[in-house]
């Protein structure tokens, strides 16, 4: 989509498609009125021609944690859970677990998520 108004923002820093429209008050969508309207059209037109986001290359690689590959290590069925997790869902665990910058917060997280992990769900499902 063409963001001619500049209006559209990223959902998250390390989103690559989404965006999404954020207002604070009617004032703002009353004065963007004839944007959105068009923003809207857009969407609907691309929606019906089928059209679809290329997959991106991996460009990136999120470092996995120390604290993290050791519980791999000692857990097969938990390397074996997060291996079968989609490469997006592990990318969001672990950027979470990498996130924390003391030992004791990512072991924390770790263990905390370790449950969601062996039923198969991402971070956030």
């Amino acid at each position: 989509m063409e963001d001619t108004a500049g209006l559209l923002k990223k959902t998250g820093e390390n989103t690559r498609v989404g965006r999404q429209l954020q207002f604070t008050d009617a004032e703002q969508i009353r004065s963007n009125r004839a944007v959105i309207k068009a923003y809207i059209e857009q969407a609907i037109a691309i929606e019906q021609a089928g059209l679809k986001v290329e997959k991106a290359e991996h460009t990136s690689t999120v470092e996995m944690p120390i604290e993290f590959s050791r519980r791999l290590e000692e857990n097969m069925a938990l390397k074996e859970a997060f291996e079968s997790l989609t490469p997006g869902r592990r990318k969001a665990y672990l950027y979470h677990f990498g996130g924390a910058k003391q030992a004791k917060t990512r072991e924390s997280r770790i263990d905390k998520l370790i449950p969601r992990i062996l039923a198969g769900k991402g971070l956030h499902d």
